[in-house]
């Protein structure tokens, strides 16, 4: 109910300013116009999170401080905590960062957006800022026009830069008009009540505009034209930094367990330092007046002294909040529960990771993995084995050997709870991920989404096989049972080089070697035409039972094919352009069968030559 009346509200209160008060039309204007400028600079931004911040990241966050100064550089850049907030939150999500290298992260983009405010009192109210503006809109609206993804980021931060300017240009003259109407001091509340009721405002103000940074540049404006205190215009700063965490808040809404555990770091740790701020404000602005007279600001530039307190009170939560880090992490792993899913739901694909090429990629893959876990197991299953017996290291062919149960489970049922809703969720995130994405990008998904195909397949080819499995894994007739006992045990195998090449996936001749299980695979498949002739020929297996052999051969073999096509694709966590470089190496159908060709043709002539 809220949440209906909430807009209606803000509506009706912007209307009625824009009656009461001409003035109020420019301030809002300006806050409108400089909105937009984050949203298309925040676009633009995305465009190159393809790769580059994802691979940073990587090489960043293995220690604490990396991940803090991560945090501060990349927001300081970016100039929007939210942006680095989200993005973290989607790192998370996609099993690219730890809980503690993301709280990192967000604690150094608290730090980072303090140069907004340094930026903007510094230079955007001294020089005529608006005379750039234009010529930054109209070269960034071009530029957003063109078809090449790249340009196109380049014109939304270039668009984005000049609706800031342009925003800052109209907030600044919105304020210094007021002046000749009425004096929003007037309005100013001494003491710690007054701190209470504007970091009470600060907060509404940032939680309406979803942007914190907006807030501050709404305060610097309004201070710079006399039009709030400099101790209001301190607690509205304060309750700007607890509003932004309603953005990480609404992002982590549709991210996992982890994702919603970041955004509850960063509502403790904000929330930490506005108590201690809002607490010492009197011996923070002493501390801010020494500071500024070091740094030679005069004592009247209120809004330099107003970016000294926010740097400085974002410094301080740090300090107090980074030694309990480990506390906090365990806190939050215990409060916050990771809510029950069954198999079938998508545990790493969000709409945050859509928007994020390199970040979508990852966690396509890391979801296409446990649909290949879920498949390993109904295999196994279906072979009348145990997946842990077959991963293990024990002997195959003992372990085959020692099992006699034949399957008889409903594997129509699992492949729909297990498999099919949970491939149909990675196919509808890849249609939605891929528009934002390169055509290599867009390559590598695709190449994801063939390799759950495969998968699929394999659990087809498997259906096939367990018919026959459950008749002959218990036959009185031995040589029967031996070749079905065969035909296990191949697969068995098989399973197991794939986990072996999976828990090897950095290195290149792991997934290379997956080319040994093709030459066996076709090997085998060769041999068993003339063992199959032998068999009936001595008349140790009836004809129907021949046939079921050879269908249930090729079953097998399919099985193999496509999870060995999976593992080229999915076991490999290279460089993309390694990837491809692993791919066009290995062997495809037609070099496999010549290759086997010419090894018969070898044995051939050794035969010959050594009657």
């Amino acid at each position: 109910m809220l949440r209906k009346l909430f807009l209606p509200t803000i509506f009706v209160l912007l209307a009625y300013g824009f009656w009461v008060s001409p003035d109020f039309n420019e301030v809002a204007a300006g806050v409108a116009i400089f909105l937009v400028g984050m949203l298309a600079l925040e676009e633009g931004f995305k465009a190159f999170t393809g790769g580059v911040l994802e691979k940073l990241l990587r090489r960043t966050t293995d220690k604490l401080w990396k991940s803090l100064c991560f945090g501060v550089v990349s927001t300081s850049v970016m100039q929007s905590s939210s942006l680095v907030s989200v993005i973290t939150i989607s790192f998370l999500s996609a099993g690219l960062v730890s809980l503690t290298a993301g709280v990192g992260i967000i604690f150094g983009a608290n730090l980072g957006t303090t140069t907004g405010a340094w930026l903007v009192a510094g230079l955007g109210l001294k020089i005529k800022i608006s005379a750039y503006a234009m010529p930054m809109l109209v070269f960034g609206v071009m530029l957003i026009f063109q078809q090449s993804r790249t340009t196109k980021g380049w014109g939304y931060i270039l668009a984005g830069l000049g609706a800031l300017f342009l925003g800052i240009h109209h907030m600044k003259e919105g304020f210094e008009a007021f002046k000749g109407t009425f004096d929003l001091t007037d309005f100013a509340v001494g003491g710690y009540p007054g701190v209470l009721l504007f970091a009470l405002i600060g907060v509404l103000a940032t939680v309406i505009m979803q942007s914190s940074h907006a807030t501050l540049v709404l305060i610097i404006t309004g201070l710079s034209a006399g039009q709030i205190t400099y101790e209001n215009a301190l607690a509205l700063a304060i309750g700007a930094n607890i509003g932004t965490t309603i953005t990480a808040i609404v992002g982590s809404l549709s991210a996992n367990v982890d994702g919603r555990r970041l955004a509850g770091a960063h509502l403790i740790f904000n929330a930490v330092t506005a108590a201690v701020a809002m607490g010492f404000i009197y011996q923070l602005t002493g501390l801010v007046d020494w500071i500024a007279g070091g740094l030679g600001i005069a004592p009247d530039n209120y809004t330099l002294k107003l970016a000294v307190f926010h740097t400085i009170f974002n410094g301080l939560g740090i300090l107090l909040v980074l030694p309990f880090i480990n506390r906090m992490v365990d806190l939050l792993n215990r409060v916050i529960k990771p809510r029950v899913r069954t198999s079938s739901e998508a545990r790493y694909l969000n709409s945050s990771n859509a928007g994020l090429p390199d970040t979508a990629i990852e966690a396509v893959r890391l979801e296409t993995l446990r649909l290949y876990d879920h498949a390993a197991e109904i295999i196994a299953e279906v072979l009348g084995l145990n997946l842990e017996d077959i991963l293990n290291g024990k002997p195959i062919g003992s372990t085959v050997a020692q099992t006699r149960r034949p399957p008889t489970f409903d594997i129509d049922d699992r492949y729909e709870r297990s498999v099919k809703a949970l491939y149909a969720q990675i196919v509808e995130f890849i249609g939605a991920a891929q528009s934002f994405m390169s055509p290599h990008q867009s390559h590598e998904l695709f190449a994801l989404r063939a390799a759950g195909r495969d998968i699929v397949e394999a659990i087809k080819d498997t259906k096939h096989l367990q018919k026959n499995l459950a008749r002959y894994v218990a036959s009185e007739n031995e040589h029967i049972r031996h070749e079905y006992d065969d035909i296990r045990a191949n697969l068995a195998r098989a399973l197991r080089r794939l986990d072996r090449v999976r828990r090897q996936g950095e290195d290149s001749g792991a997934v290379l070697s997956l080319d040994a299980i093709k030459v066996e695979m076709k090997r085998r498949d060769q041999e068993l035409e003339g063992k199959i002739n032998r068999l009936i020929g001595e008349q140790l297996i009836s004809a129907p039972m021949s046939i079921s052999l050879m269908n249930d051969s090729g079953y097998a073999y399919h099985v193999i094919k496509n999870l060995v096509k999976m593992g080229e694709v999915l076991f490999s966590t290279s460089e993309s352009a390694l990837r491809e470089a692993e791919r066009s190496v290995s062997l495809d159908e037609a070099e496999l069968t010549e290759l086997m060709q010419e090894n018969t043709k070898s044995t051939s002539g050794r035969s010959n030559e050594n009657p």
